[in-house]
């Protein structure tokens, strides 16, 4: 009876779309092929291999080159059309228990379950509308789930009931409801798609849903990464075969695998066919793929020949790596759970530090091996973010970072050059123009170590490749060299570097004509233990701010007392220049180093945190702030002078604690006395 209704269901749309004389397409027939190989280069909604069939499929085209798929799929039975959990449209999840003895499905606990995707008409369209995003060049579609419950004499469902939503990259695959297309589907028609397309250009995300959405993107992320160095750390075969740097390359390799380019696939899994051959096997093809996709991302061969080296002499020429076990190399196993895991959480525009996330979780379980200072840590991306602006970073900039590990800081600088982009370039050539020279040419970043070096490359190909000005080298030997316009510095240096790493900042600053830098460092090293370099600095630049930071604000990762130092470039620093010193030891959030954790519940906002730095970044912006956590009056602001000496820069040795008695003092100590007199008396002591 179900499969009747649901095909029922199907025929009642289908001639809906006739008399609205809209050209629609079966289960097995194909609108282009690009669009059926996108569909079958996914996995079927079952989570197997296989093709994917939609019930009904359309492709609008507006007449100027604006065509966008049309997924349909079709349900019939009751409360069938759609399953959300948290406001979401539900699709993979995982089982919660085992099945029962001799279960049709057998699985265990923990096993991905795609049951939604399977029973609810929304929940199968927008998988569909998934698989044609991310395996075709069409930047947009629309998935409709439609459902009916009761037919007729004739047939006829008489309850028909609809649900459409629009996904778009631009809008990060986040499908947003169209409203409009639930009562009636003539939109659809030839006639009404320029007031269609109107709807869904106004169906952008806003600000707040991008926040949201990076944050659960970010933790989702997170979450997929350590099960992952989990398997890493704890099953025998890798835990042998591969070191902590490998792990690292193994990573980075599959995941350069996994992504697509213009005129390049991603790898499919079925091209690791495991062969047991030293010339054809899973290593070698998963390098010749990052070679052609590094080429296609317009890398130079120089580039492309040292990730080739790093990934193929650690890991894919491995003969254990690609040599077959029980049917299937160990490179294919971990690409399925990457493919599956990680690769789809990765093809977004939310700007993420992805491979700084990869570094910091395979650092709970062991350090870098060559970091052998344990000074290789992820600078969470609130404090990239905020430092970025707290530099002026803006369209125009030229940010550098001489000692730049994954690229945390070119990350968060990126992303706010090209929002500050969006957001003051109205003509699209124009902006599609200033996007690519801020990717191609306004970064810069040095790394000395090889295997953190390659994360960062990854970071920024990630982000669309702003990796062109990214060099592998010591910048204390080529900084005088470099041909860069920087006038936006940002670093968290290594600590065990001369000066507890201020050498790096008195480098770059001297080759600086204008602009600011904000350097996360080790407070004391503006104590005294930064010296000479910060002497050095304020010959030639301005001290504007210091900033305290909370004592675990790397959450367990490095156990140091860090300060952000705010500079002015190319403006000695003046006996009389005010300082603004900040105790932002309470910044708002609370912070836990649980290995196994996501950054949810390691780091929770429980008191304004994102009010508090935004605070502070109004108040040394010159601009009015919203909150008043920090003020002078409440002691947690000081402008106060410095020496030219560099070694008076913390928060602590500008703090003045009176320590005058007060009339209160006073009569807490003679309460005191006299509570301790009656004591005596009662036990008989006096």
């Amino acid at each position: 009876m179900v499969k009747s209704v649901e095909e029922k269901v199907e025929e009642h749309y289908k001639r809906l779309f006739d008399t609205y004389e809209i050209r629609h397409y079966g289960k097995t027939e194909q609108i282009n092929e690009e669009i059926s190989n996108g569909l079958k280069l996914a996995t079927s909604k079952s989570g197997g291999k296989g093709n994917n069939y939609p019930d009904i499929q359309l492709l609008l085209d507006n007449g100027y080159s604006r065509r966008i798929p049309v997924m349909v799929e079709a349900k019939g039975g009751k409360r069938k059309l759609e399953h959300l959990k948290d406001g979401k449209i539900v699709q993979e999840t995982e089982w919660t228990s085992d099945s029962k003895p001799n279960a049709k499905n057998p699985h265990k606990k923990g096993d991905k379950n795609y049951s939604a995707i399977t029973t609810y008409a929304v929940n199968g369209a927008l998988h569909y509308g998934l698989a044609i995003l991310q395996n075709t060049s069409f930047k947009e579609v629309i998935i409709i789930g439609v459902n009916g419950t009761s037919v007729d004499e004739n047939g006829n469902v008489t309850d028909p009931e609809t649900k459409a939503y629009y996904l778009s990259k631009n809008n990060n695959y986040v499908p947003k409801h169209i409203k409009e297309l639930d009562d009636s589907l003539v939109l659809l028609k030839q006639e009404n798609l320029s007031k269609l397309y109107d709807i869904l250009d106004k169906l952008t995300l806003s600000e707040e849903e991008l926040n949201k959405l990076k944050a659960s993107t970010e933790a989702e992320l997170e979450a997929k990464i350590k099960a992952i160095h989990q398997k890493l750390y704890e099953d025998k075969s890798l835990k042998t075969i591969l070191s902590t740097n490998q792990k690292l390359y193994a990573f980075t390799g599959l995941i350069m695998a996994g992504l697509s380019t213009k005129g390049m696939s991603r790898l499919s899994l079925a091209e690791l066919t495991s062969n047991n051959n030293e010339k054809s096997n899973d290593g070698s093809k998963v390098l010749e793929h990052i070679s052609a996709f590094l080429d296609a991302r317009n890398a130079s061969q120089s580039k492309i020949d040292l990730i080739i080296s790093l990934l193929g002499n650690n890991v894919f020429k491995n003969k254990s790596m690609w040599q077959p076990t029980n049917g299937e190399s160990l490179i294919k196993s971990l690409y399925r759970q990457i493919s599956e895991d990680i690769i789809p959480l990765l093809e977004s525009d939310l700007h993420l530090d992805f491979t700084g996330k990869i570094l910091n979780s395979l650092n709970d379980w062991v350090a870098i091996e060559n970091d052998s200072a344990n000074d290789v840590v992820l600078t969470p991306s609130y404090l990239t973010h905020f430092m970025a602006h707290l530099a002026r970073t803006d369209k125009d900039s030229f940010v550098w970072d001489l000692a730049m590990g994954s690229g945390g800081f070119l990350v968060a600088a990126m992303d706010t050059m090209i929002k500050d982009a969006k957001n003051n370039i109205q003509d699209k050539q124009e902006l599609e123009d200033k996007i690519k020279n801020i990717k191609e040419h306004q970064l810069l970043g040095v790394e000395i170590l090889g295997n953190v070096y390659i994360l960062a490359v990854l970071n920024m190909i990630l982000m669309g490749d702003g990796s062109t000005n990214l060099l592998n080298d010591d910048s204390h030997k080529l900084y005088k060299d470099i041909d860069f316009p920087a006038n936006v510095f940002l670093l968290n240096p290594p600590y065990s570097a001369d000066g507890k790493g201020f050498i790096f900042v008195q480098e770059a600053l001297s080759q600086m004509t204008k602009g600011y830098a904000a350097i996360l460092i080790q407070e004391n090293a503006g104590s005294g233990n930064g010296l000479p370099f910060t002497k050095e600095i304020l010959k030639n630049n301005t001290l504007l701010a210091s900033i305290h930071l909370p004592s675990d604000v790397f959450s367990g990762k490095a156990s140091v007392q860090a300060a952000i130092y705010l500079f002015k470039v190319a403006r000695p620093h003046e006996v009389d220049d005010l300082v603004t010193f900040i105790d932002m030891s309470e910044d708002g959030y609370s912070r836990q180093n649980r290995r196994k954790s996501s950054q949810e519940v390691n780091l929770r906002d429980t008191d304004h945190a994102k009010e508090r730095y935004a605070e502070i970044e109004a108040r040394l912006l010159g601009k009015k702030p919203k909150t008043n956590y920090y003020t002078e009056e409440n002691g947690k602001i000081i402008k106060d002078t410095i020496t030219l000496q560099g070694n008076d820069w913390t928060f602590g040795q500008h703090q003045v604690i009176d320590t005058t008695p007060t009339h209160e003092d006073f009569k807490t100590v003679v309460a005191d006395y006299l509570a301790w007199k009656v004591s005596s008396v009662l036990r008989g002591e006096a």
